[in-house]
């Protein structure tokens, strides 16, 4: 390749050198081929730990990450031409470089052009999915979603339904999240197998196009291993998980969405308490089995319509999530609670969203503390914010 090529292919790599060390979170891979003649010979980077791994022709270097420019263009000196495939998530860049021209295009993986040639969606709804078969195909086959032949298994199109509203309920938090801040850290609490929170991590990083860093912690080491695997097939490098629990855990960076989804009993109140403790800008819980106010309230004009278990327990979630949203009420979040998914899947149904918007409010304190006393109940929220 001659001198003048080879300046301007090195002007290019300076660029993805650049760029991988700006996303080094989300860079994948670069496949290359050189070519002599009519003769090809591949080669690829990836990265390998601190520094980069270089292999062609059957051999393989260590390089520092701003080496890449100048030992590639030192290489290309040997043949005609170079074809370049960098991959990161979301981007794909093409270099080809031969005596001629140097040319770069990309390819920002956009939902039209995926879609264009992919006819499987009428299968499930007329609905604007926010994780789109076809872009989402890697994410979506990883989780379990998507069969093999590329279509969505007959038996996951509810919880595939289920994962799409989620992001569809907290997308606007999303986006408000995202204009404050270059690049959101989110923590999800008792993460388990960290389905949403993959599902989360595609949406913001590839759909949205923003900078995120996800922290999953769980006090089971079988659930952690699996998240840890999933993360690694998927190359979701800006993910870590943490086998520890919720009150134990300390941050070592800034939180600004805590998520905690169908954590049991007051494992709910850790991931609220946190947010709280830690000055988290937002908050979405999903709240499961509720069992320490079912066996503490009482409220003797209800006495004759609780004294059937069933209704006593009915009442008791509400209660427990009612508290939960007044105290952060109190705390100076506005909060909603809304149905997430459909009482026939589960009744389990409710999602309290909370964002941080005031200063403490006494007065809604004061409100609380009256509730209290009139249900003769003694929450598990109030002591981990109150430090009683």
């Amino acid at each position: 390749m001659n001198k003048q090529s080879l300046n301007k292919l090195t002007l290019f790599l300076t660029g993805l050198e650049n760029r991988i060390e700006e996303n080094r979170e989300y860079f994948k891979k670069i496949d290359l081929v050189f070519k002599s003649g009519t003769k090809e010979f591949p080669g690829s980077v990836v990265l390998f730990g601190d520094k980069l791994k270089l292999s062609y022709s059957g051999n393989s270097e260590i390089i520092e990450r701003n080496w890449l420019a100048l030992r590639l263009s030192k290489l290309c000196q040997n043949y005609d031409s170079l074809y370049l495939t960098y991959e990161e998530r979301g981007t794909t860049i093409y270099i080809e470089a031969d005596d001629r021209n140097v040319k770069m295009k990309t390819n920002e993986n956009k939902i039209e052009e995926v879609l264009s040639n992919h006819n499987d969606m009428p299968q499930i709804s007329n609905r604007d999915y926010y994780i789109k078969v076809g872009q989402a195909n890697d994410l979506l086959r990883e989780i379990g979603i998507l069969a093999s032949n590329g279509k969505i298994k007959n038996d996951m199109i509810r919880k595939y339904n289920q994962i799409d509203h989620f992001v569809e309920l907290i997308d606007d938090m999303l986006k408000e999240l995202l204009k404050e801040h270059e690049s959101i850290t989110v923590l999800d609490c008792g993460c388990g197998k960290s389905y949403l929170t993959f599902v989360l991590n595609y949406y913001i990083r590839e759909v949205l196009k923003r900078p995120c860093h996800f922290i999953g912690i769980d006090n089971s080491a079988t659930v952690i291993e699996a998240s840890k695997k999933i993360a690694a097939n998927l190359g979701y490098h800006n993910m870590e998980f943490k086998l520890t629990d919720i009150n134990s855990y300390r941050a070592q960076r800034d939180i600004h969405l805590v998520i905690s989804l169908h954590a049991c009993n007051t494992a709910t109140d850790q991931a609220i308490a946190f947010a709280v403790n830690n000055n988290v800008k937002s908050v979405v819980v999903v709240p499961c089995c509720q069992q320490e106010i079912l066996s503490q309230y009482s409220y003797p004009p209800f006495e004759q319509i609780i004294k059937h278990g069933i209704l006593k327990a009915r009442m008791a979630d509400i209660i427990t999530d009612g508290i939960r949203a007044l105290i952060l009420e109190a705390m100076g979040y506005k909060v909603s609670v809304v149905e997430y998914v459909s009482p026939i899947d589960t009744p389990k149904n409710l999602m309290i969203r909370a964002v941080k918007a005031n200063p403490p409010n006494p007065a809604m304190l004061n409100k609380y503390k009256e509730l209290k006393k009139i249900l003769n109940i003694d929450p598990t929220l109030e002591k981990l914010i109150f430090q009683y």
